[in-house]
């Protein structure tokens, strides 16, 4: 792991000031190269699902401090990796996509990059090509053949991602053994198309990124570097971007920005502090400010975390509106347009609907089980009234005055049910 040197180039500074870097492969060097002129570096993802979450944001917001740095960031897209499937951090083998998936998810991707980056034909212009371009074409044999000498079977075996599977005794394929062939060669044949010297990631990508590294000095005697931000837990130790949920897409259609700034303004008070070094673009003294807060004052720093992330992926007028959404619904007991809603037929609810079916049907909770348990410790709210009995039938005489039923699980989750 790497200590934070005294860097001379604003990337690295900027990186090591806010909490970015874990370990670099050759930071002096890295550095003077950062400093005398245009670091190309990228990053890659792969087309697993058609949006990327909140556990991707930390590599999307180091290409941004690559670019607003003075360099040029190249964004990866893993159309030719993602048929493989990468094993790093998984303990079993991920189900394959076909060729239509995989095109599908990419173009869903794509637009979360242009509002991080600026795209275009300049030096330092973010650039985003599909590492199937080149992958597809690799003959099996001609691949082996050119590749296959500088990697060895006992270097490969020692990388966490092979070796965690193996010690759980989990089954690794032999396709997937060849992920980290393939993930070098990105590095390679980006080195030799764009001067790329620079890839980044996670930290359980740095067995990849070394290989790559490794093969670029080997094979065009060339210098190359790799860089990796820590993995993100939350204080309490879950895993970032993950909640009871389910995961915290960037994309709109997949997570609205309101309850994508209810996630950020619902940060534990540990994470505060780091999580705006890391994923907004305030002054540094005016985090130290917030994080100092203490007691109640510590939400005002949460609202401007929500603000800033929100405002940064989804623009400044929907993380307006998702503010004052959620200042409606908790400071004013009021109802928002721009809250979550459910559309329920009218004729279910002239029947009636258990309060608890209608809570896990919009999202309070993970299961109607759970839903009646929460009721059962007081923490489900019908129209801002708590309701203890799961099985309480929720009828059109609930609809109130603006034409909708409240529903609220604890303090900050709130769903509108529409009648239809």
């Amino acid at each position: 792991m790497t200590d934070a040197p005294a860097f001379q180039s604003d990337f690295l500074r900027t990186l090591s000031a806010r909490g970015y870097i874990h370990q670099v492969t050759h930071p002096a060097e890295l550095d003077a190269a950062a400093k005398a002129g245009v670091v190309t570096g990228y990053i890659g993802f792969d087309a697993t699902a058609s949006s990327l979450h909140v556990g991707s944001l930390m590599q999307i917001m180091l290409l941004r401090r690559l670019q607003q740095a003075g360099g040029k960031p190249i964004v990866v897209m893993g159309g030719g990796t993602t048929k493989v499937g990468d094993p790093s951090g998984k303990d079993e083998s991920r189900k394959l996509l076909t060729e239509a998936d995989i095109a599908a998810n990419i173009a869903s991707i794509k637009t979360v990059f242009e509002t991080f980056l600026v795209f275009g034909e300049g030096p330092t212009d973010a650039v985003m090509v599909d590492n199937d371009e080149w992958l597809s074409k690799l003959g099996y044999i001609e691949f082996l053949r050119e590749y296959g000498p500088h990697f060895t079977i006992n270097r490969m075996l020692a990388f966490d991602s092979v070796k965690l599977r193996l010690e759980r005794e989990q089954p690794l394929t032999f396709l997937e053994f060849n992920y980290m062939l393939m993930q070098a060669t990105d590095f390679l044949e980006l080195h030799r198309r764009y001067g790329c010297v620079l890839q980044m990631g996670g930290s359980d990508q740095w067995g990849n990124i070394v290989n790559g590294v490794e093969l670029i000095r080997r094979m065009d005697q060339k210098e190359a570097f790799g860089l990796t931000s820590p993995l993100i837990a939350t204080a309490s130790g879950a895993k970032m971007g993950k909640t009871a949920a389910g995961a915290v897409w960037l994309n709109a259609d997949m997570r609205s920005p309101y309850d994508y700034w209810q996630f950020w303004r619902n940060t534990e008070d540990a994470d505060v502090g780091r999580f705006l070094r890391l994923f907004t673009e305030l002054p540094l003294d005016e985090i130290a400010r917030l994080e100092a807060l203490e007691g109640a004052e510590i939400n005002e720093a949460k609202k401007v975390l929500a603000n800033e992330a929100t405002r940064m992926l989804h623009g400044a007028g929907a993380a307006h509106a998702a503010a004052e959404a959620a200042r409606t619904a908790f400071e004013q007991g009021g109802v928002s347009a721009d809250l979550p809603s459910i559309d329920v037929p009218r004729a279910v609810l002239e029947a009636g609907a258990p309060l608890a079916t209608l809570a896990a049907d919009a999202g309070l909770a993970s299961s109607r089980g759970e839903a009646r348990r929460l009721a059962q410790g007081g923490g489900l709210r019908l129209n801002d009234a708590q309701e203890t009995d799961g099985q309480r039938l929720v009828t059109l005489a609930d609809v109130g005055a603006d034409g909708v039923i409240k529903l609220a699980a604890g303090k900050k989750k709130i769903v509108l049910v529409r009648p239809v």
